[in-house]
């Protein structure tokens, strides 16, 4: 029988991520992806490295703290996949936030970046409204300006999986996970390669599927009891270009949800929407409602743009389940074990595309006590990240 130290399942962010700390941290790694690297949530985000503005609103200051950390440090790993953006937040007679309150907000946004080359938030004058072409003016009383970066996710992901290759990890894509066996020192995985069955003895497997690994009762020995967690659905379109420049972050005029309107490629990226999706995640596909409803917020703030839809995708998140509305919901990602005092097996649970880094380094602590003790041979925080196309192998 095959033997590694860590098994990780799910070739998303968050698994790469893992694979590249434990690699790093002097570990051998297998990753199972079975489709494609990113071919899930991770690629399906609103491709942006960011604090998470919004989240000072619920309260949640400590992880929008730490994004903003690793917004910069990523700029600094990544300048050919991560770019800085400029922001802007127009506000009208009808709007739910005030002027105030979004100063204030930005201001934090500022002091909790800390110290770096950041442009700091402004208020636009009157004049200068005028280098925002296609937006609504009529009832606008304010527009701001705040920095933030956006990428390609699906492009950081393999970039991130090539780190952790380079370093030693291997990757077995395409691979379908079917078992898991957890004993008291060690643990077993069944995979299927094709028409080929295989089994991998391991010290411990990391559950990186997101909304495809919620439910792991009937893969698991001892079974495994669900997550209190739930898929929410994550819908974008993409429209035509119309010369977009800066990003816009507005207010939806039915709900007062936060909806980004981006410039992306070669097109106007629009999203995201949060309904709950309780589906097959293989057979999600963006609803029609939730189509409508972002080209009509883009309408409403570009009346005079090309809103055809040209595309349009859907990711899954997984959040907490509960009463409230998602928008609302904590975002901090769950490390959840099979046993606090044998944890040979632990699940990734919602998170952030910006940080994957720090979620990868949470995981690798959980595992110390049934890891073998090694000496480092990397550190992800200076480890520079490239695009790179094609299959990913070891070198």
């Amino acid at each position: 029988m095959e033997e590694t130290e860590l098994v990780i399942v799910g070739g998303g962010i968050h698994g790469v991520g893992v694979a590249q700390a434990a690699v790093a941290a002097g570990y051998q790694v297998l990753l199972l992806e079975k489709t494609a690297l990113a071919a899930g949530t991770s690629s399906c985000s609103t491709k942006l490295i960011h604090g998470g503005l919004r989240y000072l609103e619920s309260g949640q200051i400590h992880l929008v703290r730490k994004n903003l950390r690793e917004r910069e440090l990523l700029l600094k790993l990544a300048p050919n996949l991560i770019h800085r953006q400029t922001f802007y937040i127009p506000l009208y007679d009808n709007s739910s936030r005030n002027p105030l309150s979004v100063r204030f907000g930005l201001w934090t946004y500022d002091l909790l970046t800390g110290f770096s080359k950041a442009p700091l938030s402004a208020c636009l004058s009157r004049s200068d409204w005028s280098n925002l072409p296609g937006l609504q003016t009529r009832g606008l009383k304010a527009v701001f300006s705040y920095s933030d970066a956006q990428t390609d996710d699906a492009a950081l992901t393999r970039a991130v999986m090539h780190s952790a290759c380079q370093l030693g990890a291997e990757l077995c894509c395409p691979a379908r996970f079917t078992s898991a066996e957890i004993f008291e020192d060690h643990c077993r995985v069944g995979y299927q390669v094709g028409d080929v069955v295989k089994n991998i003895k391991c010290l411990a497997i990391v559950n990186a599927m997101g909304a495809w690994g919620i439910s792991m009762g009937d893969r698991t020995t001892p079974p495994l009891p669900d997550y209190p967690f739930e898929c929410i659905e994550g819908t974008h379109i993409e429209c035509p270009d119309n010369g977009l420049t800066a990003a816009y972050y507005v207010e939806s005029a039915t709900d007062h949800r936060g909806v980004f309107i981006l410039p992306w490629k070669d097109r106007t990226l629009i999203g995201t929407t949060e309904t709950p999706y309780s589906g097959d995640p293989d057979k999600l596909i963006p609803s029609q409602a939730s189509i409508d409803y972002l080209q009509s917020i883009y309408q409403h703030y570009f009346p005079d743009h090309d809103a055809r839809v040209l595309n349009a995708w859907a990711g899954l998140r997984v959040l907490p389940q509960a009463s409230s509305s998602p928008f609302n919901r904590p975002r901090e990602t769950v490390i959840s074990v099979n046993d606090p005092k044998n944890p040979r097996f632990v699940s990734i649970l919602g998170g952030k595309l910006t940080g994957y880094r720090l979620t990868a380094a949470r995981v690798i602590d959980q595992l110390q006590g049934v890891l073998p003790l090694r000496t480092a041979i990397a550190d992800t925080a200076q480890l520079k990240l490239t695009r790179v196309e094609g299959k990913l192998q070891p070198d």
